[in-house]
């Protein structure tokens, strides 16, 4: 379970907005998963995501990692934000707007 830590690790602190989700962000595999794409797309936030569906110990790791148990779980500078409900929460109230932009990532849309 070490070698999954490290690589969660090094995805969560060395990516601005990295996503954990099932499928890819052209292709999300779940609903919850393709609703934080469709936020970050309309957003237009350049991320990074891994696909949790190809690696049982990385499923299992990044719900150990983070003591969430759903995913997609999202994390902006290395600081775990929430899993789809509270994304769609955020950026309905217009909160994960103000936090991408208080963490230096640049927001081409408002809602």
């Amino acid at each position: 379970m070490t070698d999954i830590n490290a690589f969660i690790d090094d995805k969560v602190k060395n990516n601005d907005v990295f996503l954990f989700m099932k499928g890819s962000p052209d292709f999300p595999q779940c609903g919850f998963s393709g609703q934080v794409v469709q936020i970050l797309s309309y957003l237009g936030v350049e991320y990074d995501s891994a696909n949790v569906l190809e690696s049982a110990e990385l499923r299992d790791g990044i719900k150990a990692y983070t003591n969430w148990p759903t995913i997609p779980q999202l994390y902006v500078k290395g600081e775990f934000v929430g899993g789809a409900d509270i994304v769609r929460e955020m950026f309905q109230a217009g909160e994960l707007q103000s936090h991408l932009t208080n963490a230096g990532i640049a927001v081409k849309q408002t809602a």
